[in-house]
């Protein structure tokens, strides 16, 4: 019997260690199945999280982009300004130059001889009232003379 009770108690301790071993197997298991579900809760609630940073930034730099844009383009229309101001300027100078380059070389032609274009024009026009001239009085010269 003695043997009976140690096999019995053996036994009963077997059946309490693989009772302890299924409790701690199962609490490990719930365990793993709790940090399982707080890393997909926290990790939805951080990629939120993230999500909402980043239409945050992207909005900021949209933001930024936009002010740097309108104030190149003021930049560009204000240095266009000053721009079309020299060119101006330049064309008024470029003028006078022209001018007294144009009237430098007339009155060194008029020197030697040449005349200007001015005078062709002019010796043109009144070449075109003889010539109107003439026409007008040559017929009738020759009606007179044809008649007698």
């Amino acid at each position: 019997m003695a043997r009976a009770n140690t096999q019995k108690k053996i036994e009963d301790e077997q059946a309490s260690t693989f009772s302890d071993v299924r409790l701690y197997a199962r609490k490990i298991w719930l365990a793993g199945l709790g940090a399982y579900s707080r890393v997909n809760e926290e990790g939805t609630q951080y990629v939120k999280a993230l999500i909402r940073t980043g239409e945050q930034t992207e909005k900021e730099v949209l933001k930024t982009v936009d002010e740097t844009r309108v104030a190149a383009n003021s930049e560009i229309e204000s240095i266009k300004g000053e721009v079309s101001g020299v060119r101006g300027r330049v064309d008024a100078q470029l003028g006078r130059i022209e001018g007294a380059f144009d009237r430098r070389v007339a009155k060194a032609l008029n020197r030697i001889g040449i005349p200007s274009k001015h005078d062709v024009d002019t010796l043109s026009a009144k070449l075109d009232e003889l010539t109107a001239l003439l026409e007008r009085v040559v017929p009738k010269k020759l009606e007179r003379s044809g008649s007698k």
